[in-house]
């Protein structure tokens, strides 16, 4: 069995409050605890009114502490938001709190539109340090060097795991040049999957790593019936649907038939951008799985899934967990 872990995008649903979504994510994050759950992974977002995690470190902060022994993270932090220093200084505040369960995935994008990313203070015409912000980053969480000018105070010394996020190749080779393990965003970009894997297996470097780790993100969406396990993912397509025609909102609540709500056009592409999905029963999200572990080979993989009601959420990654179990295929990451 690979290890499997859990993204969390805190979504708001329609008819609630962040008040809300923050209380289903820490019971959530002690479900995936109790279900076996390697990580449990938050992304910053801004100006998404169906997302509630933009202070991500703030409400990671909430789930270490209400959680005992499952790692925690950023799936991810955008740094190009941030300065390394700030950064450092939150993650390394994490991990003297809750020790080594802190991980730090990182992003390029802004994880917004271009209005807010000015808002953020985020210049977008200057030239693109993100190597060099990594690196920065990397020396304030590694081992103190008491001749430098600037340290993390706390964050010098614990050494909080790095990981690479990205949807492309640039995230895949800056991954394998630094060492790092890479996690791709194929919940939502899956086109460029497996030729992503297959760079960044084939430049990687030792550094934080010796040996290459990859992490593909499925969405999953389990119901005991598969008309149901269907109707439950309609609110993530349609959720998808208005974000790509640049209407956000709060998650909708799910439909009996999509295709009453979306035309062709649009159904064709939420199923171009939610190609890696597993939905049906146990026995189907198995297959489904081990059909996308066969084709992609991860090392890990990280399970989503935006679900309007909390507790046909819970119950989805029971299912999610239990077919990790169940299933027959071993990983492939050679």
């Amino acid at each position: 069995m690979i290890p499997y872990s859990l993204l969390d995008l805190a979504p708001v649903p329609e008819g609630f409050e962040a008040a809300d979504s923050f209380r289903n994510t820490l019971d959530l994050a002690r479900q995936a605890e109790r279900l076996g759950f390697t990580r449990y992974w938050m992304a910053e977002h801004h100006n998404m009114p169906g997302i509630a995690s933009a202070a991500t470190a703030i409400l990671l902060g909430h789930v270490a502490g209400g959680t005992r022994t499952i790692r925690v993270g950023s799936g991810g932090v955008m740094l190009p938001n941030h300065s390394p220093l700030i950064i450092a200084e939150q993650f390394g505040t994490l991990a003297t709190l809750y020790g080594d369960r802190i991980d730090l995935g990182l992003g390029r994008a802004p994880g917004t539109d271009m209005a807010t990313a000015r808002a953020l203070r985020r210049g977008m015409d200057q030239v693109d340090t993100f190597p060099q912000d990594v690196v920065e980053l990397m020396r304030y969480l590694g081992e103190p060097d008491p001749g430098a000018h600037v340290r993390a105070f706390p964050g010098q010394g614990t050494k909080v795991p790095i990981w690479m996020l990205g949807s492309s190749l640039y995230g895949a080779q800056l991954a394998a040049h630094l060492g790092l393990p890479y996690a791709f965003a194929s919940h939502f970009a899956p086109q460029l999957a497996e030729q992503a894997a297959e760079v960044y297996r084939a430049h990687f470097q030792p550094g934080q790593l010796d040996a290459p780790h990859f992490m593909l993100a499925i969405n999953v969406f389990g119901a005991e019936t598969e008309a149901e396990a269907k109707r439950i993912r309609t609110s993530s397509q349609l959720g998808m649907a208005r974000l790509r025609s640049g209407r956000p909102g709060k998650l909708p609540a799910p439909v009996d038939r999509i295709e009453d709500h979306l035309d062709p056009a649009a159904l064709a592409m939420v199923a171009a951008t939610q190609a890696v999905t597993a939905c049906g029963t146990l026995q189907q999200v198995t297959e489904g799985i081990e059909t996308l572990v066969a084709r992609y080979r991860p090392d890990e993989v990280i399970l989503a899934g935006q679900i309007h009601g909390h507790a046909e959420r819970v119950r989805s990654f029971e299912i999610a967990a239990q077919a990790m179990r169940d299933m027959t295929m071993p990983a492939a990451a050679e």
